[in-house]
Parts: structure tokens; C-alpha cells; sequence
């Protein structure tokens, strides 16, 4: 390969990486999580990885005389409780049927069905590898919360991840602007992040157990996202409608009536 040829194959490869940035970068990040789940996983079983999740726990437990009572304020254990909610299935169920509802007054019609496929898979994603593991829970005396099952990986981290990163990554397509972009985005991992650390300050889960929940639930949600993108390359190809715009027959009656 002369310098001609190398400089045109570069062009393009620079060409391509600009236009299918997002498309690499989401499966940098569903690869990355599968790869950290399956770390976390290892780990989880060793006696390094275990001594870390107990360390965290007891710093968020300082007083003997009160095991089940976490670091800091009465105010702040209210607060995570409040928080907390925000990554129960009642809770997100609610929000994904009001979300839901309006992309289909909207015509979105793949958006809103990747959102209920997307919160359901999550449910079976967690349910299952907590079937698989069946780990223990931290001990009862040092819970602030009631919980039901097992505890790997953490249900509330994988769901909150799954559904308030997609709601994220959809609302970037109606803020054209880089910044609108960006505080969106931002403002769902912080959504994620805040579910996760209030399960284990509230000591519903080890911290092991929150990280793989992220894990999964970001790969989850960048598959998602690849398999919305894919279609909406295919349909541009074909010169179909977009992805969730009407077909221009649908229009055309609408516009009769």
C-alpha cells in the first residue's frame, strides 16, 4: 500500500468513525459491562471480593449499638429511602406506562415498544441471574429496608440503569444542541447511580451486588439502542419511514380527515 492509498483508506476510516461514533461507542459500553459483570461475578466468590463488601458495609454501619442504623443524619436515611423508590419495579412500572403512553400519542411506535421490551427484559435479566447466584442478602439486623429476595445482582441498580439511561438516550433526539444532549445523558446516570448508592447505604445489598447491576443494565440498554439504530439504518437504506414517524400514507389520510 502506497502513501496515496494509505491516506484514502484513512479518510474514510476517519469518516466512519465520526459518523458511527455513538453506534462504536454503545458497543464499547455493552461489551464492557458484560465483561465487568463476569468480573464482578468471579470476584464476588473470592475471599478478596467479599472482604471489600463487608469493609463497605461496616463503614456505613458505625454504630455498635445500633447495627441497622446507616452513617450520618435521621434526615439522610429518609432522603435514600425516597430515593431508593425510584428504582422499584412499582415505581418504574408507573413511570414506564406514563412514558409509554405518550410516545404512542406520538407515533413512536419502536421507542415505545424497545421501552416495555427493555424494562421486561430487565425484570427476567434480574430475576434470573438472582436465580442463578442466590446470594445472601447482608444480615437482616444491619438492613434499613425490607427485602425479598436475592441478593446478585441488585434489582433496583439493573432496572434504574435500563430505564432511566433509555428515557435518557431517547431525549437526546429532541435536543438538537451538544450541552441539551450531554445534562440529559447526565442527568440519567446520576438517576442510576443515586438508585445504586442509596441500596447500599440503606444496606439492602453488598456493594458488589450495585455494581453489577450496572453492569447489565448498561449493556442492556446499549443493546437496545444498537437494535433501534440498526433498524433505522435499514429503513434509511430502503428509503422507508423513519423509525417512529407515521407512513406517509397514514399522513396523507390524517390530513384528508
Amino acid at each position: 500500500m502506497n502513501f496515496a492509498s494509505f491516506r484514502v483508506f484513512l479518510i474514510r476510516a476517519l469518516t466512519v468513525a465520526r459518523t458511527e461514533i455513538a453506534a462504536l461507542t454503545a458497543m464499547l459500553v455493552a461489551a464492557g459491562g458484560v465483561l465487568a459483570f463476569i468480573e464482578i461475578a468471579d470476584d464476588m466468590t473470592e475471599a478478596d471480593g467479599q472482604a471489600f463488601d463487608h469493609q463497605v458495609l461496616a463503614l456505613m454501619r458505625p454504630y455498635a449499638d445500633d447495627p441497622g442504623r446507616p452513617w450520618g443524619p435521621w434526615w439522610l436515611k429518609e432522603a435514600a429511602s425516597d430515593i431508593t423508590s425510584l428504582g422499584g419495579i412499582s415505581v418504574l412500572g408507573l413511570f414506564a406506562v406514563i412514558v409509554i403512553l405518550f410516545l404512542l400519542s406520538q407515533r413512536k411506535w419502536l421507542s415505545s415498544i424497545l421501552l416495555a421490551v427493555g424494562l421486561a427484559g430487565g425484570v427476567g435479566l434480574s430475576e434470573g441471574l438472582k436465580a442463578v447466584f442466590e446470594r445472601e442478602r447482608p444480615p437482616a439486623a444491619m438492613q434499613a429496608v425490607q427485602t425479598i429476595n436475592a441478593s446478585f445482582p441488585s434489582g433496583h441498580a439493573l432496572l434504574s440503569t435500563v430505564f432511566y439511561l433509555s428515557v435518557a438516550v431517547m431525549l437526546t433526539r429532541a435536543f438538537p444542541g451538544r450541552k441539551s444532549k450531554i445534562f440529559v445523558l447526565g442527568v440519567g446516570i446520576v438517576m442510576a447511580l443515586l438508585v445504586g448508592l442509596t441500596r447500599i447505604y440503606l444496606g439492602a445489598h453488598w456493594a458488589s451486588d450495585v455494581f453489577a447491576g450496572w453492569a447489565v443494565g448498561a449493556a442492556w440498554a446499549m443493546v437496545l439502542w444498537l437494535f433501534a439504530y440498526g433498524v433505522a439504518r435499514w429503513q434509511k437504506r430502503r428509503q422507508a419511514p423513519l423509525q417512529d414517524e407515521p407512513s406517509l400514507e397514514t399522513g396523507s389520510a390524517a390530513t384528508k380527515v
